[in-house]
């Protein structure tokens, strides 16, 4: 693994790191927030999914 791929691994978790607090605080229901995080889910599939086609 070289340091193109460790990079952008990095600089996902940190983002990740700021913005999950927020999107815990803002959903602080469980049922709003699991819907939210199912929604994100879908999101975050298809591009992986589309991208790993376009790249391929």
């Amino acid at each position: 693994m070289g340091l193109e791929e460790i990079v952008p691994a990095i600089a996902l978790i940190a983002v990740l790191f700021l913005v999950l607090p927020g999107f815990i605080s803002s959903n602080s229901k469980k049922k709003l927030f699991f819907k939210n995080l199912g929604i994100w889910a879908i999101i975050v599939l298809s591009v992986v999914i589309l991208s790993y086609l376009i790249f391929k």
